[in-house]
């Protein structure tokens, strides 16, 4: 039930997530529904390939790409009435998203019984590889390699899981909380990590 429960709400939040920056980057609406099911099922499908489920697993989740579907059609159909809830709460969202693909892939590696390296990169690319893939097909930067701290709270899933920090329902449900809040407070209160300034921001960038 924790494992459903996770994954039909990273899949709307993530299938919306998708739908809303295609047409806010004026894609067609083929590419509303393209850019939608990749971002919900695109980080899935990277796990599988690099931890050796056949990506063909992805077709199994019938159910899913039915939510995913009907959550892209509700984007397209009232994007008016969800844009001003999207500005104020799309970010939210994204961190629900994260927060329950990060822990789903974590508990998917365990069920494999990997090691702890692999639970946590299936943790981080569940979570994060569609919304990398959605931004890349959109042309943007990907939020993970340059905004508040995002990745990380992947890497927080797949260690608490991996480690057997979280274990009953109970225990993942607080995960799905408490990540989801540092994902929160992170872009809230701007929260980075640490970086270097490029030579040519520094006035010392060279050509070779």
């Amino acid at each position: 039930m924790t494992w459903e429960v996770l994954s039909m709400i990273g899949t709307v939040a993530f299938a919306m997530s998708g739908a809303i920056i295609a047409m806010e980057e004026d894609f067609d609406i083929l590419g509303v529904y393209i850019l939608g099911i990749v971002t919900a099922f695109g980080g899935g499908a990277i796990r599988n390939l690099l931890i050796g489920v056949p990506v063909s697993a992805l077709w199994e989740q019938g159910v899913f790409f039915q939510i995913a579907l009907l959550s892209i059609t509700i984007v397209f159909l009232f994007l008016n009435n969800l844009l001003k809830l999207w500005q104020r709460w799309g970010n939210f969202f994204d961190a629900i998203g994260l927060s329950a693909f990060a822990i789903q892939g974590a508990m998917y590696a365990v069920k494999m019984n990997l090691s702890l390296s692999a639970v946590i990169v299936a943790a981080v690319l569940t979570g994060s590889g569609g919304g990398m893939i959605r931004d890349l097909l959109a042309g943007r930067k990907p939020l993970i390699l340059q905004a508040e701290i995002y990745g990380v709270w992947a890497i927080v899933c797949g260690l608490a899981i991996g480690l057997k920090l979280a274990v009953s329902s109970m225990e993942l449900y607080i995960l799905f909380v408490l990540v989801t809040l540092l994902r929160v407070l992170s872009y809230t209160y701007n929260w980075r990590l640490p970086k270097r300034l490029s030579f040519e921001k520094k006035g010392a960038f060279y050509k070779m």
